[in-house]
């Protein structure tokens, strides 16, 4: 059982903000997305928690690809 509270840890610590960066987008309170994915998952069964993860890591990729650069000489 520790390496759950390791692994609850974690995903507290290094959060991926899928659902605030979702509801700033959307224009919605990120109360109500993360709402949104809670209800979701009961319902199917855990599979919004994948949905989730491809979220944060498309949104992670999203961010490696396209930073913002502040001269040439920062390639």
């Amino acid at each position: 059982m520790d390496w759950i509270d390791s692994l609850r840890h974690y995903f507290e610590k290094h959060g991926f903000a899928v659902s605030s960066r979702l509801a700033d987008r959307l224009g919605m309170s990120v109360s109500n997305v993360r709402l949104f994915f809670i209800y979701i998952s009961f319902v199917t069964f855990g599979f919004s928690f994948g949905i989730y993860l491809t979220l944060a890591f498309l949104l992670k990729l999203k961010d490696m690809i396209y930073t913002k650069r502040n001269s040439v000489f920062d390639l």
